[in-house]
C-alpha cells in the first residue's frame, strides 16, 4: 500500500497522516507556511541572542542550570552538549513506527513557527523522514517531563551526525554514513535549536495515536468474536435490540450492540432455538454484556482520541516563541511548562485498563466453550476425542496467562512520578511508560481475541454439524477466513502453537475484520 506525501504545515496533523508516515513510510516535507514561520520565529531568537539579558534556553544552561549565563561563543557547545548528554537511552530498540511518528511530531511542532529552529534544521528532520532514516530510540529513559527528553534526543543526535540509525532498508549504520548516503549532511545546532529538538510529548503521543488506529480495528474484531460466541453457544441476540440498548444511551455500547445485531442477522443457527419454547433470555453475563464492555473500551477510545486531536493541535516547547500578530517582526520568549505529559499519559493508562477488561470478558466467553457443564452440549474442551485428545484446553490457558498480563499492565503509570534534575523537575508524568505498556497490551488484546475467534470458529463447526444448519453470514465469514488462514477446523490434536500465531496475524493484520465486512458491509 502506498501514501502520498504528508506535508507539515502550520496546523495540525490527522491521526492518518501520523498512521501514514509512521507505520506506512510515506515521505515528508515541510510547506510554505511553515517555513515562513520557523523563518520569522527564528528572527526573534537571533534578537535574544544577541541581547545582553540572559533568556532562558537562548543564553542560558537548562534545568537546574538555568542559572548560568553562557556566552556567545560557547553556545554552540552547549547546544550539542545538551543533546549529547541527554540522549541516555537504554534497553532494547523501540520499534521503528514509534520512532518515525516521534520525528514526525518533533517536526509538526518545528513547523509551528514557536520553537525558533532555523529552517534548516527542521528541513533535515524531514528529509530524514523522507529518506527513511530511523535513528535508534531505546526503551528507557523518558519521564514524561520535560516531555520524552531521552528518545527525542537520541533523534537530534542523529540530526548532527552521531549515533546510530537504521537506514530505509533496516540495517543499522553510523547515522554519518547513512546522512551521506542519502545526500544530506548534518547541521551545528544554533542557540535554542538543541532545547526545541528534545522538549515535547512526541513519543508518547505518536504511541497513543498509533494505539487508538489499532483498538478501534480490534474492538470491532472483539465484536466479531464475541458473535461467534454467542451464536455457537446457542445464545439469544435479543438482548441486543435496538429498544433494549436505547435505556442506556451510552454510544459505544449501542455501536457494540449494532455490530452483533448484524453479525447474527440472519443466522440459521440462532433461529433454531429462537421459537416459543426458548427459555435463553438471561446468557452469562460475558455474552449478554459483551456490548455494555466493549462500548464502555469504545467509549473510552473515542475520549483518548480526543485528547490526541488537543495534542496534536498543540506546540509543545519550553521556552516558546510568542509572536505579535500585530507587530510581525517583534516577539517574545516564554518558559511554561506545556511539556508535562499529564493528559496524554492519563489516557494511555486508561486504555491499557480498557484493553484488559475487553480481554477478560473475551477469555470468560472462550472458557464457556470448553466446560461440559457450560458450553450446551458440545464436546469438553471441543476435543475431537475427549480424553485421548484435549483440544483447546491449553489454548484457554494460554489466553488466561495473557489476561492476568494484560491485568499487570493496567496498573498506571501515570501516578508513579518520581522526581528528577536536583528537584527542579519534582512531578514528572511517566506517560512514556504508560504508552510502552500500552503497547503491549494491544498486542497481548490481540492474542486475546484471536483465541476466542479461533475457538467460536471450532464450536461452530461442530454446532453446525450437530444442527444441520449454516452459521450467520457474517460469523460464516469469519470462520472461512480462519480456515483460509492455516486455521483448520475439528479433529485430532495437532500443534497449536502455529494455528494460534496464524489467527493472531489475522486478527492483528485487521484481515478477520476485512473478511467479515465484505461479507456484510462495515461494522461501526
Amino acid at each position: 500500500m502506498s501514501f502520498p506525501q504528508v506535508v507539515v504545515g502550520t496546523g495540525p496533523l490527522t491521526p492518518e497522516e501520523v498512521v501514514a508516515v509512521a507505520r506506512h513510510g510515506a515521505g515528508v516535507r515541510l510547506g510554505d507556511d511553515a517555513l515562513a514561520a520557523i523563518d520569522r520565529s527564528r528572527g526573534v531568537i537571533e534578537g535574544l541572542a544577541a541581547a545582553p539579558t540572559p533568556s532562558y534556553g537562548v543564553s542560558t544552561g537548562f534545568g537546574a542550570l538555568a542559572t548560568r549565563h553562557i556566552p556567545a561563543s560557547q553556545r554552540r557547545d552547549l547546544q550539542r552538549s545538551l543533546v549529547r548528554s541527554h540522549a541516555a537511552g537504554t534497553g532494547p530498540e523501540v520499534e521503528r513506527e514509534v520512532t518515525r511518528a516521534l520525528m514526525l511530531l518533533r517536526l509538526s511542532t518545528l513547523a509551528t513557527g514557536r520553537t525558533g529552529v532555523r529552517r534548516g534544521t527542521a528541513a533535515l528532520l524531514a528529509a530524514m523522514l523522507d529518506a527513511g532514516i530511523t535513528p535508534v530510540v531505546h526503551e528507557f529513559g523518558s519521564l514524561g517531563c520535560s516531555g520524552d527528553l531521552a528518545p527525542l534526543s537520541h533523534c537530534a543526535l542523529a540530526l548532527i551526525g552521531e549515533g546510530d540509525v537504521r537506514d530505509a532498508a533496516g540495517q543499522l549504520r553510523p547515522a554519518a554514513d547513512a546522512l551521506a548516503a542519502a545526500g544530506l549532511a548534518p547541521v551545528e545546532l544554533a542557540e535554542k535549536e538543541g532545547l526545541a529538538l528534545i522538549n515535547g510529548t512526541d513519543g508518547m503521543l505518536g504511541m497513543l495515536v498509533l494505539a487508538i488506529a489499532d483498538l478501534r480495528m480490534l474492538l470491532a474484531t472483539a465484536d466479531v468474536a464475541a458473535a461467534m460466541s454467542v451464536e455457537a453457544q446457542l445464545g439469544t441476540d435479543r438482548v441486543f435490540a435496538a429498544d433494549l440498548q436505547a435505556l442506556r444511551p451510552h454510544p459505544g455500547q449501542g455501536a457494540s450492540a449494532a455490530n452483533l445485531r448484524r453479525l447474527l442477522a440472519d443466522s440459521p443457527v440462532v433461529a433454531s432455538h429462537r421459537g416459543p419454547d426458548c427459555n435463553r433470555v438471561q446468557d452469562a453475563y460475558s455474552l449478554r454484556c459483551s456490548p455494555q464492555v466493549h462500548g464502555a473500551a469504545r467509549d473510552t477510545v473515542d475520549h483518548a482520541a480526543l485528547v490526541a486531536s488537543r495534542e496534536l493541535a498543540s506546540a509543545i516547547d519550553n521556552p516558546v516563541v510568542l509572536v505579535d500578530p500585530d507587530d510581525p517582526d517583534g516577539g517574545r520568549v516564554e518558559s511554561n511548562g506545556n511539556f508535562h505529559g499529564a493528559p496524554v499519559a492519563y489516557v494511555l493508562d486508561f486504555l491499557a485498563i480498557a484493553a484488559a477488561d475487553v480481554a477478560g470478558i473475551s477469555e470468560r466467553r472462550t472458557d464457556r466453550f470448553l466446560d461440559r457443564a457450560r458450553n450446551h452440549g458440545l464436546p469438553p474442551f471441543l476435543a475431537h476425542d475427549p480424553g485421548v485428545d484435549s483440544g483447546l484446553m491449553i489454548a484457554q490457558y494460554t489466553q488466561a496467562a495473557l489476561v492476568s498480563e494484560l491485568k499487570r499492565i493496567a496498573v498506571p503509570a501515570s501516578v508513579d512520578s518520581i522526581p528528577s534534575s536536583a528537584m527542579q523537575e519534582d512531578h514528572v508524568s511517566m506517560g512514556w511508560s504508560a504508552a510502552r505498556k500500552l503497547r503491549r497490551a494491544v498486542d497481548a488484546l490481540a492474542r486475546v481475541v484471536a483465541i476466542e475467534a479461533m475457538t467460536g470458529a471450532r464450536a461452530l463447526d461442530l454446532r453446525v454439524a450437530e444442527l444441520g444448519v449454516a452459521p450467520a453470514p457474517g460469523t460464516g465469514a469469519a470462520v472461512v477466513a480462519l480456515r483460509a488462514a492455516d486455521v483448520a477446523g475439528p479433529g485430532p490434536d495437532r500443534h497449536l502453537a502455529p494455528e494460534i500465531e496464524a489467527a493472531v496475524g489475522l486478527v492483528a493484520s485487521s484481515g478477520l475484520l476485512t473478511a467479515v465486512q465484505q461479507e456484510i458491509g462495515e461494522l461501526a
